[in-house]
């Protein structure tokens, strides 16, 4: 169970979509700061949110953005990328990009703020994932979304012998900018938002926020076939 009012958060991609919502929810909850992560960030008008730049590619980025939040107790790794086509036909360079940004920059952010979140109590890790980490047919993003739940599960043992709460999120379509082409059901982000909250304030690992990832977590147990989506 993590505490949220009074804490310090930061949230990876926080300026817009999803990372937004989350960065507004964790603020309804209580918490007094919310360090905010872009690329190029952007000023914001409200006082408790900080807007720091990052590049979760970058160690030298990750260790900076650490030096200037080092009072973080809750960590939402959201940033990510993806790139379209099936994994006969993505050239293995945009797959590293993919790996870069989604597997191995979590991981990165992850093993950097380690340390900062047990001399802070503990906290939370909370990784925002996708129905995608299980259902086949979705190329290198789905793949590295598979990569990326396993790591998080391979963490989750491991920080918690420091105190620190490991939460997965997964969810299919949020309705952002990103999806606003693809006419397929969408969940709003304030909703996984306000789950993702409750969730740590329960002491959860695992938060499914829509009907489409709890269908595609109770399909592991069947055959492969079951979980493709082409």
């Amino acid at each position: 169970m993590t505490t949220i009012n009074g804490a310090v958060a930061l949230v990876t991609g926080g300026q817009r979509g999803l990372g937004r919502a989350f960065t507004q929810a964790l603020l309804d909850a209580g918490a007094a700061k919310v360090y905010v992560t872009a690329r190029q960030p952007v000023p914001d008008d409200d006082p408790r949110i900080v807007p720091l730049p990052l590049d979760v590619t970058d160690e030298q980025s990750v260790l900076r953005l650490a030096a200037a939040a080092p009072d973080v107790s809750i960590l939402v790794n959201n940033a990510g990328t993806t790139v379209r086509g099936d994994l006969t036909e993505i050239g293995l360079d945009d797959t590293r990009t993919v790996f870069e940004t989604n597997v191995f920059g979590p991981l990165r952010v992850a093993q950097v703020f380690a340390p900062v979140l047990a001399a802070n109590g503990g906290g939370a890790l909370v990784d925002i994932h996708s129905v995608l980490s299980w259902l086949a047919g979705s190329g290198v993003y789905g793949a590295s979304k598979a990569a990326f739940w396993s790591l998080t599960n391979s963490l989750r043992p491991v920080l918690g012998k420091a105190g620190t709460q490991v939460l997965g999120v997964h969810l299919g379509y949020a309705r952002t900018d990103m999806t606003a082409a693809l006419d397929v059901p969408k969940i709003e982000p304030d909703e996984v938002a306000q789950g993702m909250v409750a969730a740590l304030l329960n002491g959860d690992t695992e938060y499914l926020a829509d009907d489409v990832s709890r269908f595609a977590k109770s399909a592991l147990t069947g055959p492969p076939e079951a979980l493709a989506i082409v």
